[in-house]
């Protein structure tokens, strides 16, 4: 389980996160969803690691990793996969390369015949048997984003966090790659925690949802309960609408 305290952050006089409050169940896919620039991605990276809050908690399992660094930080991302805004492919290396690539720099005890193996066998998982001698330049943006998945998973982590999973992509791209976050996450039963703003898609596939607003959680709860809640905030959201409490700058 994660769970966030009270989640403060600021970046000189602006408030991002002003008291984030959420628990995330194991096993769960938890979407946070919220306007673009709202600090989805802000929250994201706390939970990673990559910042420190001004004031509050974290909580992974029993481990308090607010004040965690070096060794004591790595022990708890070996057990993390992130899939990146964008990919965050290395263009230097080809596919089959950067999948494998957290197996060589984490499980360094593993042989390079099963480095191999499991890098195949991910690249089946995701669709991309037979792509894996290819550049990412050299393949479509679903492409890509399959084989960021598949590096966020080589390593089987307990913890998977997608970074607007499906930026870039058309409707039809962002239906595919939803549904194969969701059949790896039956198959693999990691905990999922995703940021997005792709409206209405990821109630097909989000367990619970949490949406976040003037730096706070201002409504948990399964897609149904998100989608009919009274909030005027979250209503004007889901919906896209101009008029009321959310100012269209």
């Amino acid at each position: 389980m994660i769970r966030v305290e009270n989640l403060q952050k600021a970046f000189g006089d602006q408030r991002v996160l002003q008291g984030v409050t959420l628990e995330v169940q194991t096993g769960e896919i938890m979407i946070v969803i919220g306007r673009s620039g709202g600090g989805k991605s802000v929250f994201l990276r706390h939970l990673l690691g990559l910042l420190r809050p001004d004031a509050g908690r974290i909580w992974v399992d029993e481990v308090d990793i607010t004040e965690l660094r070096g060794r004591a930080l790595d022990r708890v991302r070996e057990r993390y996969g992130v899939v990146f805004q964008g990919g965050a492919l290395f263009d230097s290396m080809t596919v089959f390369d950067n999948i494998a690539f957290p197996l060589r720099e984490k499980k360094r005890s593993l042989g390079p015949s099963e480095i191999r193996d499991r890098t195949e066998e991910k690249l089946a998982q995701v669709g991309l048997s037979g792509a894996g001698h290819k550049f990412p330049d050299e393949v479509s943006g679903g492409m890509r984003k399959r084989a960021a998945i598949a590096r966020a998973l080589v390593t089987e982590p307990e913890i998977v966090f997608f970074d607007e999973p499906t930026t870039g992509l058309d409707p039809v791209l962002v239906n595919a790659i939803h549904h194969l976050i969701v059949d790896l996450h039956r198959k693999f039963r990691f905990t999922a925690v995703m940021v997005s703003h792709e409206i209405p898609e990821i109630f097909e596939i989000a367990q619970r949802v949490a949406m976040l607003h003037d730096g706070v959680i201002v409504e948990v709860g399964e897609p149904k309960v998100i989608q009919e809640s009274a909030n005027p905030v979250i209503q004007q959201f889901i919906r896209g609408q101009i008029e009321g409490p959310i100012r269209a700058t």
